[in-house]
């Protein structure tokens, strides 16, 4: 596809797909995602609109509450991100938005798999 051209039906495709792999910023003890996105074209997967949802998060982004995630964005994750955004981009990451995921009205739609070893920020 061409993104010039395509555009609108790649940004249809990829907020509905069937199947949905990403990653998160954070995950609390008690289960919430917590998705940072300068912008923001991968959220309306992760919120509901891909049929499936699989996230595989490192055993580094477990945190113990909300706010503890919340510094992690600010203060960990962006600084690394920024650093490989100016390398490949030109100029520095952002997080323009945020999605937090308590949990799914859809039983089975999303599955996270938590990995022992550090993986992404």
């Amino acid at each position: 596809m061409d993104r010039a051209t395509d555009s609108d039906r790649i940004r249809r495709l990829t907020a509905a797909p069937d199947v949905f792999l990403a990653s998160a910023a954070a995950v609390t003890e008690t289960g919430s995602l917590v998705i940072a996105s300068g912008s923001g074209s991968q959220l309306p997967a992760s919120a509901g609109g891909a049929a499936r949802a699989i996230w595989v998060v490192g055993a580094q982004k477990v945190v113990p509450d909300l706010s503890t995630a919340l510094r992690r964005v600010e203060e960990h994750v962006l600084p690394l991100e920024t650093v490989r955004a100016q390398a490949i981009y030109g100029h520095p990451s952002a997080v323009n938005r945020l999605l937090v995921l308590n949990a799914d009205p859809q039983p089975g739609r999303g599955t996270v798999l938590l990995l022992r070893e550090a993986t992404g920020f």
